[in-house]
């Protein structure tokens, strides 16, 4: 089986602070994970507004692990401003950023920031493209206007960008993504059977608009690992019970989307997601459930870790 890159988002939500996040991310990196993810979102109690910011305290306490945004929203920034922000933590990180972008999906969010639904995806490509023009060096005017163009500065580390992937979870999202050529990054909360139909329909999007798609096959999963029997049926049945998913298809249950087991199950569950998607890099997402002790969860991540290093 081909190497798999494993990542993760911090597993205690609760604590958002400089130091819990860099202790986190210390913790991932000295366990051998290549990555640290950071979604965004608005105006909940436990908001995260700006990965970026966050994940610049993050860069300067670790070494190697990668840094990443599950969901950039760039329908949300002036895409000039977008550009310089993510050009200056890949500067920061010493080349260590992965830059997933996204569009937003809540109405009433989008709204609040004055773009308009219906236009997100077209928003979405245009700020898109100003800012690979930005970071390729080219002069850009967010109005088309050449003869005020700019001149983007610092370009980033990565040139001629940071690695980037697209948050997609419907058809027309999926397409978009498909045509640009970028990875898809999926919800963690749909089944393999869901994905693999998604998947497909992101190649054929490809395909149709000729265009290669990058070699990279990026999933995102809730992940738990123990030995201990007791704790793992307490997550399966808090998982089960107390957690809507609307993404689940009649008759779909906890297995097809969560990856919760004793370790080689975990890894058998794993070698199937690599048979059937071809999927190269892995993100641990955290637990959406209360009731689980710190150190409990802190072992599921090096329990994770110590078994892809070792199979």
């Amino acid at each position: 089986m081909a190497k798999l890159h494993l990542g993760l988002t911090p597993w205690n939500f609760a604590d958002l602070s400089a130091p819990s996040l860099c202790a986190q991310a210390q913790f991932a990196e000295q366990h051998g994970y290549e990555s640290l993810w950071l979604p965004e979102n608005h105006f909940g109690e436990n908001a995260l507004p700006d990965p970026l910011t966050l994940l610049a305290s993050v860069a300067g306490a670790t070494q190697t692990i990668r840094l990443g945004t599950t969901s950039y929203l760039l329908t949300l920034r002036n895409p000039l401003q977008a550009a310089e922000q993510v050009a200056v933590l890949d500067q920061l990180s010493g080349g260590r950023l992965i830059l997933g972008v996204g569009r937003g999906y809540a109405p009433e969010m989008l709204r609040a920031f004055h773009v308009p639904p219906k236009e997100k995806r077209r928003i979405f490509a245009w700020s898109l493209e100003l800012m690979r023009d930005a970071w390729a060096g080219n002069p850009v005017a967010l109005d088309g206007d050449a003869e005020h163009a700019v001149h983007v500065y610092p370009r980033p580390r990565q040139l001629p960008h940071p690695p980037l992937w697209v948050a997609a979870f419907g058809p027309k999202a999926l397409a978009q993504a498909g045509r640009l050529g970028l990875p898809y990054l999926c919800s963690p909360m749909e089944s393999l059977a869901t994905l693999e139909k998604n998947y497909a329909s992101h190649r054929a999007a490809a395909d149709a608009e000729g265009v290669e798609l990058s070699a990279v096959v990026p999933l995102m999963r809730t992940v738990f690992v123990s030995c201990d029997s007791s704790v793992l049926q307490q997550v399966r049945d808090e998982l089960s019970q107390g957690f809507e998913n609307a993404r689940l298809e009649a008759g779909e249950t906890l297995a097809d989307w969560a990856i919760v087991g004793e370790p080689q199950e975990v890894m058998d569950t794993i070698a199937r997601y690599q048979e059937r998607l071809g999927m190269t890099h892995m993100v641990a997402t955290r637990l959406r459930i209360g009731g689980i002790a710190e150190p409990v969860l802190r072992e599921s991540v090096a329990l994770l870790a110590e078994s892809v290093d070792g199979r």
